[in-house]
């Protein structure tokens, strides 16, 4: 018995990389409320962008002042992420002894 593929919609996608736009929380701790993978999220950030909305080919480059703001939203999930990966190191490492 494998697990049950689950999909979600559209808006339920948008409004989630929203919610990572917005800059409130990180991440993984957005994607934990919404009980779903921090990388599944990620894909649909990189699907539809910063903003929630699909990437259109061709989008003319943003401003700096927006790829700053982008990158430092990423910045902080990315060393969210990192924290979490160093406590779970650190709890395996004890556990193994």
């Amino acid at each position: 018995m494998g697990k049950k593929h689950r999909s979600f919609s559209e808006e339920f996608k948008q409004d989630a990389v929203r919610r990572v736009a917005a800059g409130e929380h990180g991440l993984s701790h957005i994607a934990r409320e919404l009980g779903i993978h921090p990388s599944l999220l990620q894909t649909w950030r990189r699907k539809y962008g910063s903003n929630g909305a699909p990437k259109a080919t061709g989008e003319p480059p943003t401003s700096l002042e927006e790829e700053n703001r982008r990158l430092r939203r990423e910045n902080a999930a990315l060393r969210e992420d990192r924290e979490i990966l160093k406590k779970a190191a650190a709890f395996f490492a004890k556990e193994s002894r």
